[in-house]
């Protein structure tokens, strides 16, 4: 859905983009995420979950059936990126301070584009870590996803996950082979997740690799079509470690006996929804016959 330009069909575009990226659900109440601290702990090529609130991600959840609607791939602050040529190349697609801490991501709408952290503060948000993932190849990663920065967003591609993602009984498998087709290259187009699994698999990182054993039966791995990614397989990966900050944290053994909980006895449907629980009947055990049968 090419949004730049003029004309009547463009102007649409941009009409039908606006409303679907635009939030319809509040803020999650209560705050899910220690968004503070996980600022302060996040690293570069960290892969950012987020549980988004616009229209598309209400699509995205169904496509996926998952609550991680979007990845933004962790750059850090552009003014201590070490590589000069990577970090003229950010600062050419990032207008704010140098000093942000700043994400890589495939907005649709916009492209691939880079965005402060801050924007997601407030988000029900994860941390995905990719295990043991070397320093050299943790800037190698970033300077893959940054070649794509002024991409657009594949729209095409969203669309031929969903068929592909649909049950066999819906859709003949026909209709499924443009996403399963390779292409070699940097693409013009990009969605969020299918981006950075091409970023790890430029340094032969696995996400979700396919399995197989040869005819000697050892183990072999196999890389996966990048463009089937989506934002639920990097919280499923093995090789990627769950980062959570919950605002009420605990990291010492047995720490959670301490938590600040009620003891008025009060139980919560949710935020504005509470109640003291009537006291449970006691029960009467019967010990011989009652002096009503005896009646």
């Amino acid at each position: 859905m090419d949004v730049r330009g003029w004309g009547p069909r463009r102007w649409l575009a941009r009409r039908i983009t606006a409303w679907l990226v635009r939030d319809v659900d509040p803020l999650p109440e209560p705050l899910l995420s220690d968004f503070e601290r996980l600022r302060a702990e996040i690293r570069p090529a960290d892969v950012l979950l987020v549980e988004g609130r616009s229209r598309i991600s209400h699509v995205i959840k169904a496509i996926t059936q998952s609550p991680w609607t979007h990845a933004a791939l962790y750059v850090g602050r552009i003014a201590e990126v070490e590589d000069p040529g990577l970090r003229r190349r950010l600062e050419r697609h990032y207008g704010g301070d140098p000093h942000d801490q700043v994400v890589i991501e495939a907005l649709l709408g916009e492209g691939t584009v880079l965005k402060p952290l801050t924007k997601y503060a407030g988000e029900h948000l994860r941390i995905c870590r990719p295990r043991g993932l070397a320093r050299r190849d943790a800037h190698r990663v970033v300077a893959f996803a940054a070649r794509h920065l002024g991409t657009d967003y594949d729209v095409r591609q969203l669309l031929d996950l969903a068929r592909l993602l649909a049950p066999y009984t819906i859709l003949p498998r026909r209709w499924r082979s443009s996403l399963l087709e390779y292409h070699p290259g940097i693409p013009t187009r990009t969605v969020c997740s299918s981006m950075i699994a091409a970023a790890f698999a430029h340094v032969r990182f696995p996400i979700l690799p396919v399995l197989r054993r040869d005819g000697e039966g050892r183990l072999r791995l196999y890389p996966r079509n990048t463009r089937l990614y989506t934002p639920r397989d990097f919280d499923c990966s093995p090789y990627f470690d769950i980062v959570k900050y919950p605002p009420l944290g605990f990291d010492e053994l047995g720490l959670y006996r301490h938590l600040p909980w009620d003891e008025e006895g009060v139980i919560c449907n949710g935020p504005d929804d509470c109640f003291v629980p009537a006291p449970a009947p006691a029960l009467r055990l019967a010990s011989g016959p009652s002096k009503e049968a005896d009646a």
